[in-house]
């Protein structure tokens, strides 16, 4: 039969080990922070942008935690791909199949994401052929250019 101490020193002991267990949970939760700022493991993105327009085309790397690249807007970039992470989804996911989509055209551009998020490998495309990709791509600004149909504050 298991018996639970009631002594004070057996109490702060089970709250250390549950603490250690806590922090084990969310570094797993999130690689990334298990690896630490500044570490090679640590969130790193390659952005290809094409057909989006004059200052906007070209491929720009992106490291998070801490923000550095030669990405135009590293902090910003980071923050919106951080503030999307949830824990089981795809941060790059996709627009689902058979989703019902306004048919309107937001333009030529086009962009690629490759490299690891959260511990994770990415490879997205991202494209404005019709509604639910154009919200795909602004959902992302300003990690991919915002061509105008991103309401930002």
């Amino acid at each position: 039969m298991f018996q639970v101490s009631r002594t004070p020193a057996a109490r702060l002991l089970g709250a250390a080990a549950l603490s250690a267990a806590a922090l084990a949970s969310v570094c797993a939760a999130h690689p990334a922070a298990a690896a630490g700022p500044g570490t090679p493991d640590g969130d790193h993105l390659t952005v290809t942008v094409r057909d989006a327009g004059p200052g906007m085309d070209g491929t720009y790397e992106l490291s998070c935690h801490p923000a550095a690249g030669d990405h135009p807007d590293p902090e910003g970039a980071c923050a919106v791909v951080e503030g999307d992470t949830r824990w089981g989804r795809d941060t790059f996911a996709p627009v689902p199949e058979g989703s019902v989509c306004t048919m309107q055209y937001g333009g030529p551009a086009t962009a690629h994401v490759t490299g690891v998020w959260a511990g994770r490998p990415v490879d997205a495309t991202y494209d404005r052929r019709d509604g639910c990709e154009i919200s795909r791509w602004d959902r992302m600004v300003p990690l991919l250019p915002d061509l105008g149909g991103a309401a930002r504050s």
